[in-house]
């Protein structure tokens, strides 16, 4: 049991959306009056052991930033903030998110208050975002894959204002080139790690 303790505990409901690479998860320490100081320092350094190395908070408040100085992990804080602000808050964590991970030595966690619609809605957005996928209906079908949760009418509104804000990495493929265009590697890769559809994604 030292043993097991010594190595922290993995954060509730944590996820990898791109494989050793992105992942989510709830608040460290557990959110709101559920939150608890020893959970979360276990939890960080459950993070800091697994190789973690930039932490992004979407929290409105500035909730655990002290706690990830404490521990060494990098961090950034975007909260997502009211409706109206998602375009541009949207556009701050997708580049915030991409800068970092186009190195390939950064494994990122990224988290809302709960594990819920806005972190997951965001998520959607981001697969959009990146071009892992190109729609988004595929998106939501990924994300929901991956977590094995419905996505509610919160993210899916982030996902709508992520395609008609055109929050895009790159220029959007042709309809046709979309729908003939293989499955992005990565996103399958999650596919196959969250459900046992990996037979037919290799048909």
């Amino acid at each position: 049991m030292r043993g097991r303790w010594a190595q922290g505990l993995e954060p509730r409901y944590f996820t990898w959306v791109i494989t050793g690479r992105l992942a989510v998860s709830e608040r460290p320490g557990g959110f709101a009056r559920n939150h608890r100081k020893v959970r979360r320092q276990e939890e960080l350094l459950w993070l800091a052991g697994h190789g973690i190395t930039h932490v992004l908070s979407l929290l409105d408040s500035p909730h655990n930033l002290h706690a990830y100085e404490e521990a060494g992990l990098a961090y950034e804080h975007v909260p997502l903030g009211r409706h109206d602000e998602l375009p541009e808050r949207l556009r701050d964590v997708y580049t915030t998110l991409a800068t970092w991970l186009d190195n390939p030595s950064e494994r990122v966690l990224m988290h809302h208050e709960e594990f819920g619609d806005r972190l997951l809605g965001v998520v959607a957005g981001f697969l959009l975002y990146s071009g892992l996928v190109y729609e988004g209906p595929h998106a939501i079908v990924v994300l929901e894959k991956l977590t094995g949760r419905q996505l509610g009418s919160v993210g899916r509104e982030i996902v709508a204002v992520t395609v008609n804000e055109g929050l895009f990495r790159s220029p959007r493929p042709a309809k046709a080139a979309s729908k003939s265009a293989a499955k992005p590697e990565t996103a399958a890769t999650a596919k196959k790690a969250a459900s046992g559809r990996a037979k037919k994604a290799k048909a």
